[in-house]
């Protein structure tokens, strides 16, 4: 919370910090200048983390163009990003990526 009210105050409208690197849940913090939002997620027990922190920010992005409000962007953003991590995949050696596209698979009918 600290570090949100400090990034506020250095002039950014809304901050979005961070939880997954923190040792218990994944709990993301919005800080919009007046209220803090909580977001909260189970730590999935994974090593095929490849693109998370891109992932959200651009989901994010995509439901502010489609006109969603700050905290259901984020919320909406968090769900999808919770599921890529859990359905994350080996390629190759070391971390994979998630699995952007689970959710169109599996209402496709597709093993994944």
């Amino acid at each position: 919370q600290k570090a949100a009210r400090d990034l506020h105050q250095l002039g950014c409208q809304c901050i979005l910090v961070k939880g997954g690197h923190l040792a218990d849940d994944a709990t993301d913090v919005l800080f919009d200048g007046d209220t803090f939002h909580f977001f909260h997620s189970k730590r999935l027990d994974t090593i095929n983390t490849h693109g998370t922190g891109c992932t959200l920010s651009s989901t994010i992005a995509a439901n502010l163009a489609k006109g969603m409000p700050i905290k259901e962007a984020v919320e909406a953003a968090k769900a999808y990003i919770t599921l890529a991590i859990e359905h994350g995949f080996v390629l190759g050696k070391g971390v994979g990526p998630v699995h952007h596209f689970y959710e169109l698979y599996t209402k496709a009918g597709l093993s994944c």
